[in-house]
């Protein structure tokens, strides 16, 4: 990937803290404050279903319980997940992979899709995910990012979608993470912030790879990576942030 369609700044799940993660209403808070591009996870329904959540479970960021990967869409989009964080968000739905392309693709905003698959599920959500993306964003100039922890979902997404752009997230620089990068053909690195410098940025950059990080809330951390030539920034704080200014106002 020559050109990177992607925004220098990038919400973390939908608008960070300021909205319950991973809703329409923290896409719409995220845009509200400028942003153009989002960060999102998304898993798989009993069914089969490409839907928005972080955990496995249920508890922390909805009215449901149990493991997620146990309940039909059907199920799934009846529980409430945005009174959790406050009653003026009571009633949120889940949304599903389907939902939040529509409003991306009307407004032209950029998505990072994180895979993050229930443990043991990862191949099926890698294919389903990837596919489900290629269907949604058939006709759209720019693509989603596709991104996971996980290289086995990442190597599906690439079986079932090749020509979406791959991203591999990792948390530390354990031994053979650039190699795994190349293998499966990512366009990009996204990494804890910690561990980003010069040297990683120098590698990425010769291989004609990009460079991402997560999760930057602090300017002094947003102006060094900036300073470094950083690709892509995920933050919680967009009501921090500016994503149209040229430097890091905070």
């Amino acid at each position: 990937m020559k050109d990177w369609p992607y925004p220098l700044w990038i919400a973390h799940r939908g608008a960070g803290k300021l909205a319950p993660e991973n809703t329409l209403a923290a896409f719409r808070l995220g845009a509200s404050h400028g942003y153009r591009a989002f960060e999102c996870d998304v898993k798989l329904s009993a069914d089969g279903v490409p839907f928005l959540l972080h955990d496995a479970e249920l508890e922390r960021t909805s009215s449901g319980a149990g493991a997620a990967s146990k309940l039909s869409w059907s199920e799934l989009s009846r529980l409430d997940a945005g009174g959790w964080h406050g009653r003026g968000f009571a009633g949120e739905p889940l949304p599903s992979l389907e939902g939040i392309a529509a409003y991306c693709i009307r407004n032209g905003f950029a998505l990072n899709i994180e895979i993050k698959p229930a443990p043991g599920d990862e191949v099926q959500t890698g294919r389903a995910v990837a596919a489900e993306a290629l269907r949604l964003w058939a006709d759209e100039p720019v693509q989603p990012l596709l991104s996971s922890f996980q290289p086995e979902a990442l190597k599906a997404a690439r079986d079932a979608a090749p020509s979406l752009p791959r991203a591999l997230l990792i948390d530390t620089l354990r031994d053979g993470w650039f190699d795994e990068a190349q293998m499966l053909g990512c366009v990009a690195v996204v990494t804890n912030f910690r561990i980003m410098d010069a040297s990683v940025i120098a590698k990425l950059h010769a291989a004609t790879m990009r460079a991402v990080v997560y999760t930057v809330n602090d300017a002094i951390e947003a102006r060094r990576l900036v300073a470094l030539g950083i690709d892509g920034i995920i933050t919680d704080a967009v009501d921090r942030f500016s994503p149209t200014a040229s430097g890091v106002c905070a």
